[in-house]
């Protein structure tokens, strides 16, 4: 199926594209994406009302995060990531739970490589938890809270030491849901969100390195 021009100017966001503070120009995404101006500009009208974009005079740029908006994000995407796993500990068929599974040994090979490949990995992680929880309404609120996401600049497992914490973090959440402990599910995707935002912050405050 064919993408449409909100789809792929949304995704070219979230592959880091167009960053924080890049100016988006009609002319020149109708160009790079094959399509005509009038479904760029509807796109962009919507981006914009999704506070995605922001105006600079006459100009769109993609928007970005203050701390205090960084920090109602994660709040929000903690209890809402920490739902996911509760659920999908009580709903998540035996075949989903083997495909997480299978995800957090596969993306063991990632260690010490490109920060922005596990990034991806672990969107895709985070993503096949949403689904596993069988919640049509969580999945929708969760998808607002992650094209967010994309506001942000750099990739968390960028810190030193990240990648390999992270991974850790991701077999606790796998191996409470093997065990249908919706409890223990939630308290490990908290605690994962949580640590990952704590990894941010000391980023912007100077005190930890990224690669």
């Amino acid at each position: 199926m064919q993408k449409d021009a909100y789809t792929l100017i949304l995704e070219a966001i979230d592959a880091g594209v167009y960053k924080p503070g890049d100016r988006l120009v009609e002319s020149e995404l109708a160009e790079r994406f094959g399509v005509s101006r009038t479904p760029v500009r509807e796109a962009l009208q919507r981006l914009e009302t999704q506070a995605m974009l922001t105006r600079d005079g006459r100009s769109l740029m993609v928007a970005s995060l203050d701390h205090n908006q960084l920090a109602e994000l994660y709040a929000v995407r903690t209890e809402l990531e920490g739902l996911a796993a509760r659920l999908a500990a009580r709903h998540a068929t035996d075949e989903e739970t083997r495909v997480l599974r299978g995800m957090v040994d596969d993306d063991k090979a990632l260690l010490g490589k490109d920060p922005r490949l596990l990034s991806r990995a672990n969107k895709r992680f985070h993503k096949q938890i949403h689904l596993a929880s069988h919640n049509r309404f969580l999945i929708q609120q969760l998808d607002m809270v992650h094209r967010a996401m994309a506001l942000m600049a750099t990739t968390s497992f960028a810190a030193e030491g990240r990648d390999m914490a992270g991974l850790e973090e991701h077999d606790a959440i796998v191996r409470a849901i093997e065990r249908r402990d919706g409890d223990a599910a939630y308290q490990a995707l908290r605690t994962h969100i949580s640590k990952a935002f704590e990894t941010r912050l000391r980023v912007d405050a100077g005190e930890l390195k990224t690669r």
